[in-house]
């Protein structure tokens, strides 16, 4: 489901009321306040990142990439290497079938680079991961688009479960379909690249402390640890956890050995999208006005959506209300998002490239996850990236 009409949806359920007079479901301690810098899964020191607290080992795991892809280029610099390519993918439920089609697309253009750096959230943390490893896996991203159903992402949940459970529907089938795609070899892709020295992060929000958090993806799967695979799979699937509309991932972590257990949801609760942290680039800005060479960076944004505002008759009714509230502030969420990279990438002198469902698609869903609605809009993007997709230098929106 998308974001706003899983919300609206449980608004409509009256669930919110309901929710007040239930039971809590048992979980583990949540991780002391102040303490969820020093939590780890499996601990790898760099598994993940915590950017409102510090951006510091963002920025050590970053200057430690560069060497690494100094070194397979041959390079006597970091600032030496011929180019570096950044991708973010934004949420957006189903919709998440454009930003895929217009991958394949631009594939078969013949002019899509290897992305160095790739974020992901939602439906753009499952994309992410094969639009990192290049056009070898198109046909798995196509499929992941044209060929599942709403029943390979969830299971329903009666109304009376809703409301004594965690969530309207139960994501347990988008689990498996994501470990079913997520097998050794492409654990195994995903270590090499990181050991080229490229970096494929995904955003979960953790409820408990209000938190954003950066999974580092590729140093999980390179760690060797047994449950890399199974904790990527997780990571996964809590980004694209919409809260209500599907439970929570919970990870058990540990600070000082002792356990504790973190509850995360769909990054988009922060960001919708996001390329870096602006204080990740401050040494570029340095060179920059000390006239100095600065590596050339492309940075490609796919959103996962339209970027004009969402007209729609609202009833005056409460639930019509507090519904029409919820799709703003979604639809507005998105629009900063986009706005703030691209203000960022101009401060950075970093090209800014922005793809986004135009208003030419008209097709609406009938149904969550309707596979002639992804299969309509798959095309849609495949096409306009075969034939070379009008890249956008700034939002319509921007001023």
């Amino acid at each position: 489901m998308k974001r706003r009409d899983a919300l609206r949806a449980l608004v409509g359920s009256g669930a919110l009321i309901g929710l007040s007079a239930c039971g809590d479901i048992p979980r583990g301690p949540a991780v002391p306040r102040g303490e969820m810098a020093r939590a780890t899964v499996l601990g790898v020191p760099n598994e993940r990142f915590h950017p409102l607290v510090d951006t510091k080992l963002l920025q050590d795991e970053l200057m430690q990439a560069a060497e690494r892809r100094r070194r397979k280029y041959g390079v006597a610099t970091a600032f030496d290497i011929p180019e570096y390519n950044m991708l973010a993918v934004s949420g957006g439920g189903e919709d998440g079938a454009f930003g895929a089609g217009l991958l394949c697309g631009w594939s078969e253009h013949g002019d899509r680079p290897v992305f160095d750096w790739v974020t992901g959230v939602s439906t753009g943390a499952l994309t992410a991961p094969f639009a990192f490893l290049g056009s070898a896996y198109d046909a798995k991203l196509r499929e992941v688009y044209t060929g599942i159903t709403a029943k390979d992402v969830l299971r329903e949940r009666g109304l009376i479960a809703a409301l004594i459970d965690d969530a309207l529907a139960d994501n347990a089938p988008l689990f498996a379909t994501l470990s079913r795609y997520l097998d050794q070899q492409m654990l195994a892709d995903l270590a090499t690249a990181y050991n080229d020295g490229r970096l494929l992060l995904i955003g979960t929000s953790d409820f408990d402390s209000q938190h954003g958090v950066i999974w580092n993806i590729g140093a999980i799967a390179a760690s060797g640890h047994p449950r890399a695979r199974d904790t990527i799979a997780r990571i996964l699937l809590a980004s694209a956890a919409i809260p209500g509309a599907f439970p929570p991932t919970m990870i058990d972590v540990t600070v000082d050995g002792k356990p504790y257990q973190e509850m995360h949801v769909d990054g988009g609760a922060f960001a919708q999208a996001f390329l870096y942290p602006p204080s990740l680039t401050q040494q570029r800005r340095q060179r920059a006005a000390a006239r100095q060479r600065v590596l050339p960076v492309e940075a490609y944004v796919i959103r996962n959506g339209r970027l004009d505002p969402n007209w729609s008759y609202t009833k005056r009714q409460t639930l019509g209300i507090v519904g029409r509230a919820i799709d703003t502030m979604i639809t507005v969420s998105g629009m900063n998002d986009v706005v703030r990279m691209y203000n960022t990438t101009r401060a950075d002198g970093i090209d800014f490239n922005l793809a986004y469902i135009g208003q030419d698609f008209s097709y609406v869903s009938p149904a969550p996850f309707d596979q002639g609605y992804m299969r309509k809009l798959f095309e849609y993007g495949y096409m306009r990236g075969q034939q070379g997709y009008p890249w956008s230098k700034k939002p319509p929106i921007a001023a």
